[in-house]
């Protein structure tokens, strides 16, 4: 046994002078962060949500702008997202046999950033004259660069540094809603500004390269921000590495820890809600309600609850916990889209109603990422093995599988509706479809999402597994 654990304890860090200054958390647990690192460690969102936002209007750019057909691009998408659910899983193991001067983690954000400025701008260059095959072997190309590779080469170690910069669910907290508001900030602009400044543009497929470029300077800008900001040394704590369990095992382990398989379904169920939201809205805009610079009214005054969701979910993780705060909040997300499913072509209930479910979607943004990575110091207590990139390949893995799901499902149901991007007025089949899409799937996710995060129960338990892993080391 003692030599099993000499396999993978290593030597205890301790705090710093610096860190000490800061003190513990309400747990007893080191703090390490100071205003200036969560600000640093924010910015990297920039270029994940905006690779995020971005696929996610695809389905509208290929279908009215290059002319993809609906059901083709649906299953695109779905193609793609299988294949960076695998790649997911190789980048976790990837990063936890890492070895740099920068650490584990932290080298691949640096690396990202030049290939994420590429694959944002290649994903609009699609040869809108060439044949339907080549544009399809084309689109699916590119999206397979931009998500499988370049999303997931940023968001597994970006998930990672979350675990191995500090063991403080406080300071873990304080991360995951700072990460939201740098995300949520980017996917806002997308969503309001994009289709009208395109439409600015000319409309045509040069002003989204236009636009595609200008993010892309961006995010590679926020990438190497994120770099110079982070430091990997979870100061005052034992870091316990994977560096000697194969990958196989790896896996084996991973679906033992029933807290890493629950947020991998609650991932999965929530961008799906995610993908739909930030997918469907030119739709329910354009041809429901007849205007489709509507979507920037809706986007803009939508700022009002993700501003609401911002400042509550700081208190009310303190009062309720990480988990419970998530719940509390696709409660009021499931009895809001109950009631928008009685008026479905209402603008009123599409702004009150649609509103609250955004606000409703919040507090699981900011805290989806937390409670995955505290499933880390479950894994390490239950089996002795420190799982940090493969752990948090269960964020981005539901992330891609949601994704690549709501995307197939978008182009699959418009496609049984009949839908034709080429039409000015739809059929009612397609009205049906987008309704579908817009009002009532949100409400199903919401539901099935609520029945995951029922059993996740792990914050109660969690400053006595830190207490008892400490106990561990001390007696090694």
């Amino acid at each position: 046994m003692k030599a099993e654990q000499d396999l993978y304890t290593p030597p205890v860090v301790r705090p710093s002078k610096k860190t000490k200054e800061l003190g513990t958390d309400a747990q007893g647990i080191q703090k390490t962060m100071r205003l200036h690192h969560y600000l640093g460690d924010g910015a990297a969102q920039i270029a994940l949500n905006s690779i995020n936002g971005l696929i996610g209007m695809l389905t509208y750019f290929y279908t009215d702008k290059v002319g993809i057909a609906a059901a083709t691009v649906g299953t695109i998408m779905l193609i793609t997202k299988f294949i960076n659910a695998i790649a997911d899983l190789l980048m976790g193991r990837v990063v936890d046999v890492t070895k740099s001067k920068y650490g584990k983690a932290r080298p691949w954000i640096l690396w990202m950033a030049l290939p994420a400025l590429a694959a944002i701008i290649l994903l609009f260059t699609v040869p809108a004259e060439a044949s339907s095959n080549v544009k399809t072997i084309y689109a699916l190309a590119t999206v397979v660069f931009a998500s499988a590779i370049v999303y997931t080469g940023i968001a597994i170690p970006f998930g990672s540094l979350m675990a191995i910069r500090t063991k403080s669910t406080e300071e873990r907290g304080k991360m995951g809603l700072t990460r939201t508001i740098f995300g949520y900030i980017i996917g806002m602009i997308i969503s309001i500004v994009l289709i009208p400044v395109t439409n600015i543009l000319g409309g045509d497929q040069m002003a989204w390269v236009t636009v595609a470029v200008v993010l892309g300077v961006v995010s590679s800008i926020a990438l190497v921000m994120t770099f110079l900001a982070s430091k990997e040394n979870n100061t005052g704590v034992n870091l316990v590495e994977s560096d000697n369990v194969p990958f196989w095992e790896s896996i084996k382990l991973l679906f033992k820890n029933k807290y890493w398989v629950i947020m991998l379904f609650a991932q999965l169920f929530i961008n799906m809600m995610y993908t739909l939201n930030g997918s469907t809205g030119i739709y329910y805009t354009k041809y429901i309600l007849g205007n489709e610079d509507l979507i920037g009214i809706m986007g803009a005054i939508g700022l009002i609850p993700v501003f609401l969701g911002f400042v509550l979910v700081g208190p009310m993780i303190k009062k309720f916990g990480l988990s419970k705060t998530a719940r509390i909040g696709l409660i009021f997300g499931i009895a809001a889209s109950l009631i928008r499913c009685f008026m479905p072509y209402s603008f009123v209930a599409a702004l009150v109603l649609g509103g609250i479910s955004t606000l409703a979607t919040i507090p699981m943004m900011a805290v989806g990422g937390v409670l995955v990575n505290n499933t880390v110091e479950y894994g390490e207590w239950k089996t002795g093995k420190r799982l940090v990139g493969m752990v948090n390949s269960a964020n981005s893995f539901g992330v891609k599988i949601g994704m690549g799901l709501a995307a197939a499902m978008i182009g699959w149901i418009l496609a049984m509706g009949d839908y034709d991007g080429t039409l000015t007025t739809q059929p009612d089949s397609a009205i049906t479809s987008i309704l579908v899409l817009t009002v009532y799937l949100p409400l199903a996710i919401f539901v099935l999402t609520y029945i995951c995060l029922r059993k996740y129960d792990l914050d109660a338990k969690y400053p006595q597994i830190v207490k008892e892993l400490e106990e561990r080391r001390n007696l090694h």
